[in-house]
């Protein structure tokens, strides 16, 4: 085993040791998801996000490549992508990092921290900058609507829309839904 992959696996222990769940990708190390709950004491708070997580082939010399699967409103991470703009993930990364940081440290950093000046998503960042409360209420929206830990069993695609659901579908979907609930 090299010792790129031997640093991968330890990783992901690692993360799996930490309590995160983990999901793999066509069963590789080198693609999966991370469920990452938002930061306490933040507007992320009670929010549960799929992170999708692939690692180069020369992982750690080369950084994982992090984007967030499910909707998130942020200055700094692509709203329809998913992508983050982290200097640590992007620029600076040291082999001397691993994925725990980034779950543990780096993204609850960013959450917390908003850098509007580098935005990826430039009407949050706007938002931010001028209008702090309804930039804190969009987030707190986006969080109900798209980060809440059980609507994580379903991909965004597959979510029926409101105008697809009858009333007769509600009804036994909600009674579907309660017992169907997956624990990040």
């Amino acid at each position: 085993m090299s010792c790129s992959s031997k640093r991968r696996e330890i990783d992901l222990m690692k993360l799996m040791m930490h309590d995160y769940k983990v999901e793999t990708i066509n069963d590789g190390m080198p693609e999966f998801y991370v469920y990452f709950n938002g930061p306490p004491n933040s507007l992320y708070a009670g929010g549960v996000w799929k992170v999708r997580v692939e690692l180069p082939g020369d992982y750690p010399y080369s950084s994982p490549s992090i984007g967030f699967s499910n909707k998130i409103y942020h200055p700094n991470i692509d709203e329809k992508s998913g992508t983050v703009c982290l200097d640590v993930i992007n620029q600076t990364w040291s082999p001397m990092f691993d994925l725990v940081n980034v779950f543990e440290l780096f993204l609850p950093q960013l959450l917390m921290d908003p850098n509007p000046a580098d935005p990826l998503n430039s009407e949050a960042a706007f938002l931010l900058l001028r209008d702090k409360w309804t930039y804190e209420e969009r987030v707190k929206e986006y969080c109900e609507q798209y980060a809440k830990p059980e609507g994580m069993g379903a991909d965004e695609d597959e979510k029926p829309s409101d105008e697809e659901v009858s009333e007769d579908d509600k009804d036994s979907g909600d009674e579907a839904m309660a017992g169907g609930s997956v624990d990040p």
